[in-house]
């Protein structure tokens, strides 16, 4: 990124330029760790802007990390949508990606030297016992009948497990450190398990997998990491990545500072919620427009710097609070209101007719790409007898809060001529299908020559020339600010989050896809073309509308 913008401050900033004016680090050192096991979302943006833009503003580096420790549930395409992710976003990883799993040798190494040192067993009680044993936050837990196994047998048996000789959930080896703590995670957490599972990066090499907490402070500790940044559900676990780095045998000691994870309203944040949508059909896939994932906000319109943006925007702290969905939808008006193209489209269409424009003739428009941005230069427009118009933008009647076209007044058409509704003509249904007018052949660009004032603009685009487009209107995707406190999230499901019409746009728009990644649809919003379109039928989808429909009256 080439950005040189005012360097924001937050504690984790502070406590790093303690750091390296103390000399506790020379140069700073920090990773991104998901778990590719689904597609990154806004809160993992967040993350990734903090991670990636400290090392950055700091000339240190950031490591792109694969916390790969559950194959059963990983895959190699969200390997590469992480991937994807982090580079659009515009940031770059030291060296080659790394995976937890280039260090299973070393961590098997790690969780022997515990054994050897009495500070590990394997336990062979089930996950109810376990579970029964470990006690609650007011009680202290019970021994496990396993914990004061010799060290001998632990060797022999963390052997076994290791060789495949154990089902899973048969046993697990777990860190023995002290059943009466006041933090669950330290009454003898699990550090390994037996899983019989093929794993995307080693194969079947492994039927034992070690846990996160486990090894995450490891891959830390062997990648040099100096601050290992995550979110504050992890705070009572800094005790558990500080007890295992104090008890192996490693020359790093990382610290682990914690920050408060992004809540946004109108949306859910939790991995296993956004898994349930993708394979409950609620949405059509991780990269659904109205999906808060980065694939869905990029397939949305979103841009890199809008997002890069609300991620400044928000900042870092250590309070748990509720984003409003408006400060990213401001985010990315802002970008595109200076950096798309403006072009038009009409989604709803009715035709209006002009009876006093030649028969079988056009001429060739010239329209700016952008009001107040010269340098985006102009563009040719085609303009016929007949045109298509939006149907709200027409009125048999209408008070004069009504700017638009309206039976025996004028308007002017966008980057053309002024117009006068004479007549209607409608379906069966009475709807309104054509409105036939008149045209000042004498106002292209300037008012009319009698003095008259007209007031109202309106977009269209000619009838002769222009291309049939499919538009998906997308919105939030649940009607209700904390979708998650619900009882069932997905009772609240938006059902008008997404609305397809059938419209027409500029000739040759979606052959011409601008540097921005979306246009400004005038009158209507902004607009990127999706990856469902063919040549003969672009499809545009809504990033987001002119002004936020989901705002307060009065506010």
């Amino acid at each position: 990124m080439a950005e040189t913008e005012h360097r924001p401050t937050n504690f984790i900033r502070q406590i790093i330029d303690k750091d390296l004016a103390n000399g506790v680090h020379e140069s700073i050192k920090t990773r991104f760790p998901p778990e590719p096991n689904g597609f990154l979302h806004i809160g993992h943006a967040k993350s990734i802007c903090l991670n990636f833009g400290v090392a950055q503003d700091y000339s240190g580096s950031c490591n792109l990390r694969f916390d790969d420790t559950n194959p059963a549930k990983e895959d190699i395409t969200f390997v590469n949508s992480i991937k994807e992710d982090v580079k659009w976003l515009g940031f770059e990883w030291d060296g080659e990606e790394r995976y937890s799993s280039n260090y299973f040798d070393q961590l098997h190494g790690f969780a022997n030297e515990l054994i050897d040192k009495g500070l590990a067993y394997v336990d062979f009680s089930t996950q109810d016992v376990m579970r029964e044993l470990r006690g609650t936050l007011t009680a202290p837990g019970k021994n496990s009948p396993y914990r004061d196994t010799d060290v001998e047998t632990n060797q022999r048996e963390f052997a076994k497990m290791t060789a495949g000789d154990y089902k899973e959930g048969e046993c697990s080896l777990r860190a023995k450190i002290d059943m009466a703590s006041p933090f669950m995670c330290m009454r003898d957490p699990v550090i390994y398990r037996v899983k019989h599972a093929h794993h995307h990066q080693t194969g079947d090499k492994w039927c034992v997998y070690p846990m996160y907490d486990f090894t995450h402070c490891i891959s830390d500790a062997i990648e040099g990491i100096t601050h290992s940044l995550c979110t504050l559900e992890f705070q009572d676990n800094r005790r558990l990545y500080d007890w295992v780095i104090e008890n192996i045998t490693i020359d790093s000691t990382p610290r682990q500072y914690e920050f408060s994870r992004l809540n946004l309203e109108y949306t859910v944040l939790s991995k296993r919620r956004l898994i349930q949508l993708v394979e409950e059909n609620h949405v059509s896939g991780w990269d659904d427009p109205r999906m808060p994932t980065v694939a869905g906000l990029r397939r949305r319109g979103y841009t890199a710097g809008s997002v890069r943006e609300f991620c400044k925007r928000i900042g870092v702290t250590k309070m748990d609070n509720m984003v409003e969905m408006s400060m990213l939808e401001a985010c990315v008006r802002e970008d595109l209101n200076v950096n798309a193209p403006r072009a038009m489209a009409v989604l709803d269409p009715i035709k209006l007719v002009i009876e006093n424009y030649p028969e079988n003739n056009s001429e060739i428009l010239v329209a700016p790409n952008h009001p107040s941005d010269e340098a985006m230069g102009t563009r040719e427009i085609s303009f016929g007898r007949e045109i298509w118009i939006e149907a709200e933008d027409f009125r048999e009647s209408a008070n004069k809060k009504f700017k638009r076209l309206v039976l025996d007044k004028e308007v002017r058409l966008r980057n053309a001529y002024v117009v006068k509704a004479n007549r209607v003509e409608k379906d069966a249904e009475g709807n309104v299908t054509t409105v036939y007018c008149t045209y000042d052949a004498d106002t292209l660009g300037k008012d009319p020559a009698d003095g008259r004032k007209v007031k109202g603009v309106i977009h269209w685009v000619d009838a002769g020339t222009a291309q049939q487009a499919e538009f998906r209107l997308y919105d939030r995707l649940f009607n209700v600010p904390n979708p998650a406190a619900e009882e069932n999230f997905t009772d609240v499901i938006n059902p008008e989050s997404l609305t397809v019409l059938t419209g027409w746009a500029e000739a040759g728009l979606a052959k011409r896809a601008p540097e921005a990644g979306a246009w400004q649809f005038e009158r209507t919003g902004y607009f990127c073309l999706d990856a469902d379109s063919t040549d003969d039928k672009p499809v545009f989808n809504r990033t987001v509308g002119l002004r936020d429909t989901w705002a307060k009256i009065g506010d």
